[in-house]
């Protein structure tokens, strides 16, 4: 359960900085290996409103070749998407081989706000972790890496984060309502993130938690995974010599929420 996560997790600033760079610097030479390999990798953002993906994605960007790395920010589906099944606007945007994708949320927004905005039912939230399951397992399949990363935050932070935001005007158009929808209804949003994981961790396409209240600890976390994970699927030796361990909240939640 998300409960278990430690979010007191914490990394100093000096120590932030002296880390970030060499991981910048490895995860630009993976990115080469990936395009040599001809693998192709996508990348998976959830989590809370106010988490800092965007600030977290333009890190990750930031020493990488543009040739071979590319965001996809997901938002509702416009009216012609509307028009075809739901999976469609999500293969139009899978990385070609040897590319690099980051996507700033994805289709599991279908499991997680439609469903808060009660704009699917049950029988359609069943059938789209189906689609979901038959578009990860198929792209794996195929040699494609996979790895979701969830941000999570506690509701006291997150409604703090949200307040400082909407107060200045330069950074107000960021929360949006779905955004505010999300945080009043945080316990419920909780269960469906649970329910998410539980049903969708696998090991050809595994989930992530990543304990977000020190924006420090997210993003060296975020990058040590990403590391790891290139460096076991290429068959290269471990930069950090160690492997990147997945919190102990992810076993015992699997099963442990009803459908």
């Amino acid at each position: 359960m998300l409960e278990y996560v430690n979010l007191d997790l914490a990394l100093g600033q000096e120590e932030y900085k002296k880390r970030l760079r060499p991981l910048q610097q490895r995860l630009y030479e993976l990115e080469h290996a990936v395009f040599d390999a001809k693998v192709p990798v996508i990348i998976v953002f959830e989590g809370w409103a106010a988490t800092g993906k965007g600030r977290l994605i333009s890190l990750l960007a930031e020493r990488l070749d543009p040739r071979g790395f590319r965001v996809v920010p997901i938002t509702p589906p416009r009216t012609a998407e509307t028009r075809y099944p739901w999976m469609w606007r999500f293969w139009l945007k899978i990385p070609a081989r040897g590319q690099v994708v980051a996507f700033d949320t994805s289709w599991y927004r279908r499991v997680l706000i439609d469903r808060l905005n009660k704009t699917i039912n049950k029988a359609e939230l069943r059938s789209a972790y189906q689609d979901i399951a038959e578009f990860e397992e198929m792209l794996t399949a195929d040699g494609t890496v996979i790895l979701k990363f969830w941000l999570h935050i506690g509701e006291a932070d997150q409604t703090k984060r949200i307040k400082k935001l909407r107060k200045d005007k330069l950074t107000a158009w960021q929360v949006g309502e779905e955004d505010i929808l999300q945080n009043k209804r945080y316990e419920k949003y909780a269960g469906f993130v649970e329910d998410m994981i539980a049903r969708t961790d696998s090991p050809h396409a595994p989930w992530t938690i990543v304990e977000a209240s020190d924006r420090y600890y997210m993003r060296i976390k975020v990058f040590e995974t990403i590391i790891a994970a290139l460096e076991a699927r290429l068959g290269l030796p471990s930069s950090s010599g160690t492997k990147a361990k997945r919190p102990r909240a992810m076993k015992e939640m699997k099963g442990a929420v009803n459908a």
